[in-house]
C-alpha cells in the first residue's frame, strides 16, 4: 500500500490524495481497452492509494462509468471520493455522432445540455452507471471556448449559470454532494466561473504544467484566496511532458508543433543535467502551487498508475528549477518545492 500524501480539498471537508485517477482512456479515448485490464487500472490505482476517481458521462458516452462502477463495488464505497461531471447526458435511442476521440465506448449520443432539467438528468444517468447512491463532488464540464466556440460560449455560459449551477447549488445546500465546481481546459473560463458563483473545487486541464503557467496570472491567486480546491488535468499536456520531444508527441491532442517540441527539448536537457525525467519533474512542479490538491492523471494499465505513483517518490534537486528559471523556461513567479521532495 502506498503512503500518498492527503490533501484538503477546498472547502469540501474531504481529504484527496495528491494523485487522483482520471477515466478519459476508460472510455476508449484513442485506443480500445480490454474490460479487464481497464478496471484492473482503476484497482490497482486504489490498492496504491489513491482515493481521487474523476470520471464523466462524455468518457467513452458512458463506458468509463460503467467500468468504474465496477472497480467501485470491489471497495468500501467511503473510501473513495467520486468525481463525476454535467453538462451531457446521453440518448439511448440516437447513434453516436463521429469525431469524439472514442474509438470504443457506448452506442449512445451525447446530447449537450447546461440546463436545470438535463443537468438532473445527467446526475440520475450517472448514479445508475457507476451503480452508487451517492456522488460525492459534481462538475460543470466543457463550458470553454475549445469546446463549444468563441460565438457559442456565451450562450453556454448563461446557460450553465442559469440550470446547473442552480441544480448543482440546491444539491450541495441539501447535502446530498460535498462539492461543486467545473472541469474545463481554459484558465480564464475558471477565473470567469469563479467570480460568477460559489464554487469548492475546479478542475483545470493543460493550462498551469512544466511546460505553461497561464493560470499563474489571476486563476490561481483567486483560488487560493477564495478557497477553491484546484486539480490539476492534463499536467503532461496531452503526453509531450511524459514522452519527451519525440517525433510524433502530442501538445493539445494533436502533434505537437515546432516550437513546442524545442520548448520541451530545453527542459528534458535541464531535467538531464540533474538526472531527473522529465516526466517526474512535470509532476513534482504542478503540485507545488499552494492551491493544487491532486493532480488527476489517466492510465490505460496498472503499469501506467504504478510509474505514477514511483515518480512522486523521486528526488528533485532545487537547483533544478532555478535552472529552469534562469533559462526563462519557466515562469520566474512559479512557486516550486521548496527542498528535495519525495
Amino acid at each position: 500500500m502506498s503512503t500518498l500524501q492527503r490533501r484538503a480539498l477546498g472547502r469540501t471537508g474531504l481529504q484527496v490524495s495528491i494523485l487522483g485517477f482520471g477515466t478519459a482512456p476508460l472510455g476508449d479515448l484513442y485506443l480500445q481497452l480490454d474490460d479487464r485490464a481497464a478496471i484492473a487500472s482503476v484497482e490497482r490505482a486504489f490498492e496504491l492509494g489513491v482515493n481521487l476517481l474523476d470520471t464523466s458521462p462524455l468518457y467513452g458516452h458512458g463506458l468509463a462509468e460503467h467500468r468504474c462502477g465496477t472497480a467501485l463495488r470491489r471497495v468500501p464505497r467511503g473510501q473513495i471520493v467520486v468525481c463525476t461531471k454535467v453538462g451531457r447526458w446521453m440518448d439511448p435511442f440516437h447513434g453516436r455522432a463521429d469525431g469524439s476521440g472514442f474509438v470504443g465506448g457506448q452506442p449512445h449520443r451525447a446530447v449537450v445540455d447546461y440546463s436545470y432539467d438535463g443537468t438532473m438528468r445527467s446526475i440520475e444517468q450517472s448514479l445508475l452507471r457507476l451503480g452508487t447512491d451517492r456522488l460525492d463532488l459534481l462538475l460543470i464540464h466543457d463550458v470553454d471556448i475549445w469546446t463549444h466556440g468563441a460565438e457559442a460560449i456565451e450562450a453556454r455560459f448563461r446557460e450553465a449559470m442559469a440550470g446547473a449551477y442552480v441544480a448543482l447549488d440546491r444539491l450541495r445546500g441539501e447535502g446530498v454532494i460535498r462539492g461543486i465546481g467545473v472541469g474545463v481546459n481554459e484558465a480564464d473560463m475558471c477565473t470567469r466561473f469563479a467570480k460568477a458563483g460559489s464554487f469548492d473545487v475546479m478542475l483545470l486541464a493543460g493550462r498551469y504544467s512544466l511546460l505553461e503557467q497561464p493560470a499563474l496570472t489571476e486563476f490561481l491567486p483567486l483560488a487560493e484566496q477564495q478557497g477553491i480546491g484546484v486539480l490539476l488535468g492534463g499536467v503532461f499536456n496531452s503526453g509531450i511532458l511524459a514522452t519527451g520531444a519525440v517525433a510524433g508527441a502530442k501538445y493539445n491532442y494533436r502533434d505537437a508543433p515546432p516550437e513546442i517540441i524545442a520548448k520541451v527539448a530545453n527542459i528534458e536537457r535541464v531535467c538531464a543535467s540533474h538526472g531527473v525525467a522529465l516526466p517526474t519533474a512535470a509532476l513534482h512542479f504542478a503540485l507545488a502551487h499552494p492551491a493544487v490538491a491532486s493532480l488527476v492523471l489517466g492510465a490505460h494499465r496498472p503499469e501506467e498508475v504504478e510509474r505514477n505513483v514511483a515518480a512522486l517518490a523521486g528526488d528533485v534537486p532545487a537547483a533544478l528549477w532555478s535552472d529552469l528559471k534562469a533559462a526563462r523556461l519557466l515562469d520566474a513567479d512559479a512557486p516550486v518545492p521548496s527542498s528535495d521532495s519525495r
